[in-house]
């Protein structure tokens, strides 16, 4: 069991395992980092990665971070509703879904609770959700400078990582929060809607070609 500064993140993220009921969940500074580890770990390098073209503009630049290329799908709307895959790979933009039960099997689904229009509000946060055990492992140390967590001078220091972990104290926000999403009386979880917000047509801009 995680020790010290890290017990409250992996409690935040045991929270979050049982309402989405994802088996795994890695917790981050914030969704675009989320993606890219995802995408990073999936080995999407010179892949093609179909995306709405409608969407955050951090979703393209990651994949292009991660090695990949964009292909915009084209948007009928010019909103964007819940969640969707990054096609063909098995990571999912859900910035806009945060509800109960909400984890697809055989996936990494990337949360953003960051600005002031999701469900759970931290400022800036996001988490992985996974049932793949060696994606976990991965990515729990990709996100916190390839350290495992304990001392650094104890550590064999054995991989390469980035400086994504969540900070602990919004962790333990994140943790009183979660109450929110459960009946009082009966301690049954909530299910949230899918938010739903306009974006931009990407597609247009050069910059991620």
């Amino acid at each position: 069991m995680a020790e010290g500064v890290h017990r409250i993140t992996a409690e935040f993220e045991k929270a979050l395992s049982d309402y989405t009921k994802a088996p795994y969940v890695v917790a981050v500074d914030n969704q675009s980092n989320a993606l890219f580890l995802a995408l990073y770990y999936e080995k999407i390098q010179g892949l093609e990665v179909t995306i709405p073209s409608r969407t955050y503009p951090s979703v393209p630049c990651e994949i292009i971070h991660a090695g990949g290329k964009v292909k915009f799908a084209p948007s009928v709307r010019n909103t964007l509703k819940g969640a969707y895959q990054l096609v063909p790979t098995k990571v999912w933009d859900s910035a806009l879904r945060f509800t109960s039960g909400m984890y697809i099997p055989n996936t990494h689904m990337c949360l953003s609770f960051t600005g002031p229009y999701k469900h759970l509000k931290l400022s800036k946060a996001g988490a992985i959700l996974t049932d793949d055990h060696e994606a976990y492992l991965w990515f729990k140390r990709a996100r916190f400078s390839g350290r495992r967590e304990c001392s650094y001078h104890e550590d064999n220091l054995d991989l390469l990582g980035w400086n994504f972990y969540l900070m602990p104290e919004i962790a333990a926000r994140g943790l009183l929060l979660m109450s929110q999403f459960y009946e009082n009386l009966t301690g049954k979880p909530k299910d949230n809607p899918d938010l739903e917000l306009p974006y931009p047509d990407l597609s247009k801009f050069k910059v991620y070609q």
